[in-house]
């Protein structure tokens, strides 16, 4: 492995973790280690998208494993692991099972890779974003939700197809925790530089900012089984 390129761990290969991976092998931003319990699991997905490399012009230097010895050294460690949620569950229904989940990932991480950045895409996100934080000791500044880039680009989904145009031209802005308590904020919410609350009524933004804010339950309602992971995945890339 170069030691002048990137070395990303991404922690669980399910559904959120694979997607995160992928992407971060086709923005060519380092070497991807995948690393999940089922070691088969891990090295067959880094497998099927390393020979994907030459098919998406990317070098395809991804491994799996289930051994956190080998993310030694890792400049950022994404967290994936953790249940999903199930229709009918919140995600704060996943502390108990979640927490034990990120005390074992955190320990490996604190061990094999103390000077990492970690970014936590496991729910409830904020709860286990400040527990990592505690398993691990490492400073807050190195210990990221990535939940703002995720309910962004929700939000800028729905504002597009309100007013009818590219999701290019939208910047959204939404601030709070990941879950019911997130804010979006309408006003500093932009389509070519012109905030929605110019472009649409008062009833239609409110429905944009409800529907932001339970945009993964809607997911889970949809698919009956698992959660989003295409979005979440990708904000963490």
């Amino acid at each position: 492995m170069a030691n002048s390129r990137k070395k990303i761990a991404v922690i669980g290969a399910g559904n959120v973790g694979a997607t995160c991976a992928f992407v971060l092998a086709q923005k060519k931003l380092g070497d991807i280690v995948l690393l999940d319990i089922y070691e088969g699991f891990a090295k067959g997905k880094a497998l099927d998208m390393s020979q994907n490399g030459q098919v998406l012009n990317y070098d395809g230097w991804l491994i799996g494993t289930s051994n956190y010895e080998d993310i030694a050294g890792a400049d950022v460690v994404v967290v994936t692991s953790g249940f999903p949620r199930q229709p009918g569950m919140t995600r704060e229904d996943l502390i108990a099972k979640n927490a034990s989940i990120v005390k074992q990932v955190g320990e490996g991480i604190k061990q094999h890779a103390p000077n990492s950045i970690i970014i936590m895409v496991t729910n409830p996100l904020d709860l286990m974003t400040y527990h990592m934080q505690k398993v691990t000791g490492f400073p807050a500044n190195r210990v990221c939700g990535q939940a703002g880039v995720l309910d962004s680009a929700r939000m800028t989904h729905f504002v597009a197809d309100a007013v009818g145009c590219s999701e290019e031209d939208v910047q959204a802005m939404v601030l709070g925790g990941h879950g019911d308590t997130m804010v979006p904020l309408p006003r500093f919410t932009t389509v070519g530089g012109i905030a929605i609350t110019h472009l649409l009524d008062e009833a239609t933004i409110d429905a944009i900012c409800q529907r932001t804010a339970s945009g993964g339950g809607e997911i889970v309602k949809l698919l009956e089984r698992g959660s989003a992971f295409y979005a979440p995945g990708s904000a963490a890339a």
